[in-house]
């Protein structure tokens, strides 16, 4: 991928479910030949989870470095950067997940307020982590936000939540690609001669 050699400091990588958003994203973070700290935000609720965790962990590099977080990025990736180039966090969606869940039980009321401030102020903190730090970082998050309206309340507020998490992300970042059936689709890029990542 000639694009890599341009990689600008952030990249955002958005798309569905099976896309192909994790395999780009460690593609590029491979092609940069620096030391990598990659960010999981899933947690093992379940055996099929724990599988899936599983199976991710085998597809990385030996030699990176894997923090485990599902909340508080920012301060976590601050205090383990020391030496890390590049900085690969997959992903967001689980983090919004994560903060949801952390903030609500079944049965209680909604607090969607303060549920959202929560979410912001993790992305604005980390935003602000991506900004005072020299390595780049590549971001992977699901677009949740193309098929039918969620029949529930409460999965209509994660869509809108994290609809609005991505749309911060975007901002901030140097490139955005939408992933579809594997194939990485520029939607922003600072200078267009090289927002080519992928499409090579």
């Amino acid at each position: 991928m000639e694009g890599v050699k341009a990689l600008k400091k952030t990249i955002l990588i958005v798309g569905g479910a099976r896309g192909g958003k994790s395999r780009f994203a460690q593609e590029l973070a491979e092609q940069l030949n620096e030391a990598v700290l990659f960010v999981a935000t899933a947690e093992a609720g379940d055996e099929e989870m724990r599988r899936r965790i599983e199976k991710h962990r085998g597809s990385r590099p030996a030699s990176w470095q894997t923090l485990e977080a599902t909340s508080g990025l920012a301060g976590r990736i601050s205090r383990e950067i020391a030496g890390s180039g590049v900085v690969l966090i997959d992903c967001i969606t689980l983090l919004v997940n994560n903060v949801i869940t952390e903030n609500y039980r079944e049965g209680d009321m909604l607090d969607e307020e303060l549920i959202e401030a929560k979410v912001t102020a993790e992305i604005t903190e980390l935003i602000n982590c991506m900004r005072n730090s020299q390595a780049r970082f590549i971001i992977v998050s699901n677009e949740v936000g193309l098929g039918i309206v969620p029949e529930n309340k409460l999965s209509r507020f994660y869509r809108d939540v994290l609809g609005r998490a991505n749309q911060l992300l975007a901002e901030y970042a140097d490139e955005v690609y939408l992933m579809m059936c594997g194939i990485p689709i520029p939607l922003k890029c600072r200078d267009p001669q090289e927002c080519n990542g992928g499409a090579n």
